[in-house]
């Protein structure tokens, strides 16, 4: 029942009323430069993009293609996901990726140890 593929959650510019709910301004803030960046997740982690753009490429344990054509769509199994300014953004426990930052990031988060 294991997820091969752990789920990044993107909420798109949530109502006030959900960053009120999860009382965001009260999570310590990060940032970054663009470029790109390694990650492993330890905890689950949600965050708010105060400002930036960002592609995210999950590292998978199946990335290999089982099939031995060479077309050129087998050369585009890799897959990301995009967010930027205004989106919540959940990374599960567990998840390693890599960050491309296109333009700088601030950012609220807090981790989950459940």
């Amino acid at each position: 029942m294991a997820d091969q593929n752990p789920r990044i959650i993107v909420e798109k510019k949530p109502s006030q009323d959900r960053l009120d709910e999860l009382k965001i301004k009260s999570w310590p803030k990060w940032g970054c430069s663009p470029g790109k960046y390694h990650l492993k997740y330890e905890a689950e982690e949600i965050c708010y993009i105060v400002k930036g753009k960002v592609k995210v490429y999950p590292k998978s344990s199946s990335s290999t293609a089982s099939s031995s054509s060479s077309s050129s769509l087998d050369a585009q199994v890799e897959w990301c996901v995009e967010f930027g300014a205004g989106d919540i953004v959940t990374f599960p426990k567990g998840l390693s990726c890599t960050w491309d930052v296109s333009l700088s990031v601030d950012k609220h988060y807090i981790f989950r140890h459940d």
